[in-house]
């Protein structure tokens, strides 16, 4: 099966793991037919990357600004029957496609993802609950530790038969969340909080509910986390736009599919990270247990919040473009 690797990038600092990125993908033991690299709008990068990315074909993002937009891009000038997506700040071991394309054999598959780990430029914290590295863009303590079916994977590590993206209307660029007040047509929400593969997999599911999304964890991609993304501020900030995204993706889908995750989340996984942080402190008098425990209340806590803030944003808009 040919598989189109797409790998968007924007920006200028990030040339050294942009490159790492390509690196990785030339290792595959499943090689890809193509790797696209989409520029997102930065002229600069545009040049350096047309004279110095060998092996790839570098394209400009034709469609708004935003990662929605540049994977559309991507999708736009590739070929392959799967194409699978990656940032250019990770780098995919060398079973990453194989371990994808295998799950493709059954013809209901409509895309596959896998596992994204962390590599922090520092050392973790130890204030920061594993439950929360989607916060990083990581898979998180909760979701499945075998090939599974899920709502959606995660961005950085994903893959999609090219025939349900062109059926289904690929991805909404600049789905995000704007004040009330900014001028409107009616259906466009976009901001700052982008949700686009998640929207995207619930629209495809609800055209056709037989097809599967697969979570695969032994395709696995490694996620750089820069020192800044390591501190409480970002952590709390990231929740905040997450609540943001989820009031989006609600309105746009309905509130029972945009959190149909999200319930099983908070309802288990959440009170079982606050137990397991409480624990190591009465067991084992870990201090850092109890900051665990307390970020994860916090992070729910700001979440929910600007959720409630986001759908009284969302109502506003919608109802002030009708």
């Amino acid at each position: 099966m040919d598989v189109s690797v797409v790998i968007c990038a924007n920006d200028s600092a990030r040339w050294s793991q942009l490159q790492a990125a390509l690196r990785s993908i030339e290792r595959q033991n499943h090689p890809p037919a193509e790797v696209v690299v989409v520029i997102d709008h930065n002229p600069a990068l545009l040049e350096r990357a047309l004279c110095g990315l060998d092996g790839a074909h570098v394209v400009e993002n034709s469609e708004p600004q935003g990662l929605g937009g540049a994977r559309n891009s991507g999708i736009a000038a590739s070929a392959g029957e799967v194409v699978a997506f990656m940032d250019d700040d990770a780098t995919a071991s060398p079973a990453w496609l194989s371990h994808l394309v295998g799950h493709y054999s059954d013809p209901d598959v409509a895309g596959v993802g896998g596992r994204v780990q962390p590599v922090w430029t520092t050392t973790r914290p130890r204030w920061f609950p594993r439950e929360f590295d989607w916060v990083v863009g990581c898979t998180y303590r909760g979701m499945p530790e075998t090939a599974e079916e899920v709502r959606n994977p995660v961005g950085c590590n994903m893959s999609f038969r090219r025939e349900v993206l062109n059926a289904v209307g690929r991805f909404r660029p600049g789905l995000t969340l704007r004040g009330p007040d900014a001028p409107r047509h009616r259906g466009d929400l976009p901001s700052t909080y982008s949700c686009d593969e998640t929207e995207l997999c619930i629209r495809l599911r609800q055209r056709w509910p037989w097809r599967k999304l697969v979570y695969a964890p032994d395709g696995i991609v490694f996620h750089q986390v820069p020192a800044e993304r390591a501190r409480l501020r970002y952590f709390l900030t990231r929740c905040c736009r997450e609540g943001g995204s989820k009031a989006v993706i609600s309105k746009l889908v309905s509130r029972r599919d945009g959190l149909s995750s999200e319930r099983r989340y908070t309802r288990e996984i959440l009170p079982r990270g606050v137990r397991l942080g409480v624990a190591d402190f009465v067991r084992r008098g870990d201090l850092h247990g109890l900051a665990r425990a307390a970020a994860i209340v916090a992070g729910l806590a700001v979440t929910s919040v600007s959720y409630a803030a986001g759908r009284v944003s969302t109502s506003r808009m919608v109802n002030a473009s009708r």
